[in-house]
C-alpha cells in the first residue's frame, strides 16, 4: 500500500554539513557571465589554463579553477563541474588513462551532482581504445524488477496511468542502479587502475565537501518540496530544515563511507551483499517523513534483481557523416540510432549550398522524422525486435530525406515509417502522435589521455534529484528511471516497443558519441536533457562540421530541439533574435521556450566535448553558461 503522511517540522535537522569556508583564499577573479552563444575564440587563440593543484582543492575551502575551454597536450577532461574535472585530471596526472579519469570524474559528480548522478542512477560509456583502435560500449541502463508488468504504472482499478507526480517520487520508478557495475567493467576492460584507486578523488571530496555555488542551491530549492518529504534526504540536502547557502561548505561522509565500502569490497556490495540490502528495504518502504501528505508508492525491487544485474557490451551505431565515422550507443538507447538516422537524412542534402537559415530548417526537419521513426521502434533489444541497421541504412535515410521540402515546414507530427518495407524510394508520411516523456536531467563527460583512448560517458539518475528517496545512511538518491517506461500502448494497435517488463531497460535518449576521421578520434561529445539530449548533440555536429563553427562555438550556440512535435523549443537566446527565426517562421517553424520544470532556467542540454586539433593538441570544451557553466581541463598547457 502507498505510505501516506502529514510533514512534520525537520528544524532538528543537524547544520554542521553546511559550514561557511573560515578566511578563503584568493581566487582568480570570475569570468564575465556571458549567454549561450555569446563566445567567439577560436583553438589558436585560447590561452593555455593550467588546472589547480590538488592541495588548493582538498581543503574544501576553494574550488578548482573554472573555465569552459582549455586547450593542451597530455590529456583532458570536459564536465559540467570543476571539482569533478579535477578529479579526472588528478588521475590523469598520475599515470592513468583515459578510462580510468573518466570513472573518477563519474565518482566525483555523484559527490557535487548528487541531483544528476551518482550510485543510485546508470548510464551509458562510449570509449575508443588506442591499443586496439576499436570503439566499444558498455549499457549501465538500470533496469526493471523481475515483478514489473506491462501495466504496472497504471490504475489497477481504471486501466489509466498513475499520476505522473505520484509515479516520479516512488520507489515504483526505481529501476536497478547500473553505474558501479560500468565502472567496474569499463577499468577491467579497459583501465589502469582498480575501482579502489579511481574513487579516491571523490571519497576525499566527499568527506572535506565542495563549495555550494548558486546551480546547487537552485537545484536543492526545485526539489525542496519533495525532499521534505523523506528523513535522509531532508538531514542531508536540506540542514537545518534550511536550503543550503551558496558559499557554504557541502560535506558527504555518508557517501564517503559508501565509496570506501565499493572500494573494499567492490560491486559485489550492491549486488549480492549489505549495500544492495539496503536498497532494496529503502525502495519497498521508502523513508517518508511521519506526518507528510504525499503519497509514496513502494517499489517492486527484490535482492534478486540485483544479484541478476549486468552492464552488457553493446555494438555500437556507426554512420560516415562528412567523411567522417559517428559512433553511438545502440538500443537500449535510442540516441545512437537517432542521431545516425538524422545525419544519415542530412547527408542527401549539400551544405555547401546552402545558407544558416536553410541549414537549421533541415536539421530541424531531419530531427522531426528521426523522432518518428524513434518512438515507433526502438526499445530495449532484449525483449523488441529493433530494426537498428535498417534505421542506419541509407535506402531509409533517402525514403525519408523526400519529405523534406525547402520551401516548407511539415505541420504537426509525422507518422513513423517501417525501416524494414522497402518503398523504392517513395516518400512515407502520416499523421503522428505526441512525445513521450523523459526526463531532463543527468550529467556528462568527456576524457582523453596522452595515447589516445578517449571516453564519452553520460550518467543518470533520471530528472533533477531523481525519486527524491535517499538511501539512509548512505548518501545517495536513487534513480526514477522506470518512468521512461510508456505507461500505456502506443495506440489501441500497437503496444510499442516500451511498456514495462520484468528486467527490461527503459528506452533512453542519452548519446554519449566518438567522432572518427582516418580511424582516429576527432571529436568527442555528449549531453544530458532527457529527450533533447539527441537534438543537442545532433545539432553541436551540425555546427561543427556542416557551419564550419569551431568546438567552442558550436558548444554555445543557441539551440532548437524538434522532437516530431508541432511546436520546436528553443532557447531565449534565439527566440530573442529576428535573424533566423523570422525566415524559420516564414518557412511555417513555430518556436516556443523549453520548460523550467526540472531545471532552475530554460535551457537545452549542457554538453562536455573534446576535440584533437590537427597539431596533436587536446581542446576541451564545457559549457560557457549553460547549468552555470561547465569546467575543461588538460594536464599540461604547453609541450613539454
Amino acid at each position: 500500500m502507498p505510505v501516506r503522511s502529514s510533514r512534520t517540522s525537520s528544524r532538528h535537522l543537524v547544520r554542521s554539513r553546511f559550514r561557511r569556508p573560515a578566511a578563503p583564499r584568493p581566487t582568480a577573479p570570475r569570468p564575465a557571465r556571458r549567454r549561450a552563444g555569446a563566445v567567439a575564440v577560436v583553438a589558436s587563440s585560447l590561452l593555455p589554463l593550467a588546472a589547480p593543484s590538488a592541495a588548493e582543492v582538498d581543503s574544501g575551502r576553494k574550488p578548482p579553477a573554472k573555465a569552459p575551454v582549455a586547450v593542451g597536450y597530455g590529456g583532458a577532461v570536459a564536465s559540467v563541474d570543476p571539482y569533478a574535472s579535477h578529479a579526472g585530471l588528478e588521475v590523469l596526472r598520475a599515470g592513468g588513462n583515459a578510462v580510468d579519469a573518466a570513472v573518477a570524474t563519474a565518482a566525483a559528480l555523484g559527490v557535487v551532482e548528487p541531483y544528476s548522478a551518482g550510485v543510485g542512477g546508470g548510464g551509458y560509456l562510449v570509449v575508443h581504445d588506442a591499443r586496439t583502435g576499436g570503439t566499444h560500449t558498455l549499457d549501465g541502463r538500470e533496469t526493471a524488477p523481475a515483478a514489473m508488468r506491462p501495466d504496472s504504472f497504471t490504475d489497477p482499478a481504471t486501466g489509466a496511468p498513475i499520476p505522473f507526480r505520484d509515479a516520479v517520487t516512488s520507489g515504483l520508478s526505481v529501476g536497478v542502479p547500473g553505474t558501479p557495475a560500468t565502472w567496474e567493467k569499463a577499468l577491467a576492460e579497459w583501465g589502469t587502475i582498480s575501482l579502489a584507486k579511481a574513487l579516491r578523488p571523490a571519497v576525499r571530496l566527499a568527506e572535506r565537501g565542495f563549495v555550494v555555488d548558486e546551480e546547487f542551491r537552485a537545484q536543492t530549492e526545485l526539489n525542496e518540496d519533495r525532499f521534505r518529504d523523506f528523513t535522509p534526504t531532508a538531514d542531508l540536502f536540506l540542514p537545518g530544515g534550511e536550503l543550503p547557502e551558496v558559499g557554504s561548505v557541502f560535506r558527504n561522509p555518508d557517501l564517503a563511507g559508501t565509496y570506501r565500502l565499493l572500494a573494499r569490497e567492490g560491486t559485489d556490495a550492491l549486488y549480492r551483499g549489505r549495500l544492495g540490502r539496503e536498497v532494496v528495504r529503502t525502495v519497498r518502504r521508502p523513508p517518508v517523513v511521519p506526518g507528510a501528505d504525499r503519497t509514496v508508492r513502494p517499489g517492486l525491487m527484490a535482492t534478486g534483481d540485483l544479484d541478476r544485474y549486468r552492464a552488457p557490451y553493446r555494438k555500437p551505431t556507426r554512420v560516415e557523416y562528412r567523411g567522417v565515422e559517428v559512433y553511438s550507443m545502440a538500443p537500449s538507447s535510442s540516441g545512437g540510432t537517432t542521431v545516425g538516422e538524422a545525419l544519415n537524412i542530412l547527408e542527401e542534402s549539400d551544405p555547401a549550398g546552402m545558407g544558416r537559415v536553410q541549414t537549421l530548417h533541415h536539421y530541424l526537419e531531419a530531427s522531426r522524422l528521426a523522432y518518428a521513426d524513434r518512438d515507433r521502434w526502438v526499445g530495449d533489444p532484449a525483449f523488441s525486435d529493433v530494426p537498428t541497421e535498417e534505421l542506419l541504412s541509407r535506402r531509409f535515410a533517402r525514403e525519408r530525406a523526400c519529405l523534406i521540402d525547402p520551401d516548407r515546414a511539415m505541420t504537426g507530427p509525422v507518422a513513423p515509417a517501417d525501416p524494414r518495407d522497402p518503398r523504392s524510394g517513395e516518400c512515407v508520411a502520416g499523421e503522428g502522435g505526441d512525445e513521450p516523456y523523459e526526463g531532463t536531467s543527468t550529467t556528462h563527460l568527456v576524457t582523453a589521455d596522452r595515447w589516445g583512448t578517449v571516453v564519452s560517458y553520460t550518467l543518470t539518475i533520471e530528472q533533477t534529484g531523481g525519486s527524491a528517496i535517499t538511501v539512509p545512511g548512505r548518501g545517495f538518491l536513487l534513480n526514477n528511471e522506470l518512468t521512461d517506461f510508456d505507461f500505456t500502448p502506443l495506440s489501441e494497435a500497437v503496444d510499442g516497443p516500451n511498456l514495462p517488463g520484468p528486467g527490461k531497460r527503459p528506452r533512453s535518449s542519452m548519446a554519449p558519441t566518438i567522432v572518427l576521421r582516418d580511424g582516429r578520434p576527432l571529436l568527442a561529445l555528449g549531453s544530458p536533457g532527457g529527450s533533447t539530449i539527441i537534438t543537442t548533440v545532433l545539432q553541436t555536429l551540425v555546427n561543427r562540421l556542416d557551419l564550419g563553427m569551431t568546438l567552442p562555438r558550436a558548444v554555445a550556440a543557441p539551440r532548437l530541439s524538434q522532437r516530431n512535435t508541432a511546436t520546436t523549443q528553443a532557447e531565449p537566446e534565439f527566440l530573442e533574435s529576428a535573424a533566423e527565426r523570422a525566415p524559420l517562421e516564414r518557412l511555417g517553424h513555430r518556436f516556443v521556450p523549453p520548460p523550467a520544470t526540472f531545471t532552475p532556467s530554460p535551457e537545452i542540454g549542457a554538453v562536455a566535448a573534446l576535440e584533437v586539433l590537427a597539431d596533436g593538441r587536446l581542446l576541451a570544451v564545457a559549457e560557457p553558461e549553460r547549468r552555470g557553466g561547465g569546467s575543461a581541463m588538460v594536464s599540461r598547457p604547453t609541450r613539454r
